[in-house]
């Protein structure tokens, strides 16, 4: 483990994560993990644990860590959207050039209906967008 820990560790949740003050300065020199909030990265709901009040570094330090959770979560989303592109193209690859009359047939509605969906919903975006433009 590295010879200097951070004061702070979050353990990530669903939608955010719960916040704890690393210690090291004990007598046993044992880590000792004192949980000190409950983060919503979603609404931005910062909660105390138990009767805690959370000092200014305390918030200092929660908020750089939702920026920066936020700023990563918005970072894949992209990323899986690029993924999504990529697995269409593949997709297209596979019908063209492998797929059996039977897996055809299995897949062929549902693919279709998600595609019309999004198509859907991408055109009308776009529309929204050139209007505001």
């Amino acid at each position: 483990m590295a010879a200097e820990l951070p004061d702070y560790y979050f353990r990530v949740r669903e939608n955010g994560a719960t916040v704890f003050r690393v210690d090291t300065e004990n007598r046993q020199r044992r880590i000792e993990m004192d949980q000190i909030a409950v983060i919503n990265i979603k609404n931005g709901e910062v909660k105390p644990h138990g009767d805690r009040t959370l000092s200014e570094d305390d918030l200092a330090e929660i908020k750089r860590w939702m920026e920066e959770r936020q700023a990563l979560l918005a970072q894949r989303d992209i990323d899986d959207i690029h993924r999504a592109v990529d697995y269409l193209n593949i997709t297209t690859q596979w019908v063209q050039s492998k797929a059996s009359d039977e897996q055809l047939e299995n897949i062929t509605d549902a693919l279709l209906l998600s595609m019309h969906d999004l198509r859907s919903v991408l055109v009308r975006k776009k529309a929204d967008r050139l209007l505001k433009g």
